[in-house]
């Protein structure tokens, strides 16, 4: 059961991830969340930090859709600047919005990478989907949800636990 919260590589930022390793292994497909995973929850646009990121992704050949359970207002705002399309409102972690998004990206589960800030919404939803599920590091937690950090937020301490002390 607990093995459905854990993501296949965890790191700092999406600056971290060794997009040339994935490619390498046959990845063509990135879904990401947007809200603390690529920008903080309150940041309307991206970063030049990020747009360089986004930029050298598509340059290599990855396909980019933003799945985000917030709102088309804030999510178009920042994903269409970009030329980035997305699914809103997504009700993340079922799988109606990572199957919408394998369609946009025209790939398939085995070779489509999900990056995401959350257990209970990121990763549950692609490790479910057989994705491949990186878990990022909250950029701004202090801006968060309160759906966020009153349940998601204590539910992930109480899983990264129980999971700790499994592999123990």
């Amino acid at each position: 059961m607990l093995k459905r919260f854990e993501p296949k590589l965890s790191v700092r930022t999406v600056y971290d991830i060794d997009l040339v390793k994935l490619w390498e292994q046959g990845y063509r497909g990135i879904i990401t969340d947007l809200d603390n995973t690529l920008v903080g929850a309150k940041e309307p646009l991206a970063t030049p930090e990020l747009i360089s990121w986004l930029e050298s992704v598509k340059e290599m050949g990855f396909r980019v859709v933003i799945v985000s359970n917030n709102n088309h207002g804030r999510v178009s705002a920042f994903a269409d600047p970009l030329h980035i399309p997305f699914i809103h409102a997504a009700r993340k972690p079922t799988r109606t919005p990572f199957n919408k998004a394998l369609t946009v990206l025209k790939t398939a589960p085995n070779n489509t990478i999900v990056i995401g800030d959350q257990l209970m919404t990121d990763v549950l939803g692609g490790n479910r989907m057989g994705l491949y599920t990186i878990l990022v590091r909250p950029i701004a937690i202090k801006d968060e949800g309160i759906a966020t950090k009153m349940i998601n937020r204590p539910l992930e301490k109480l899983t990264l636990k129980l999971s700790r002390n499994k592999r123990q």
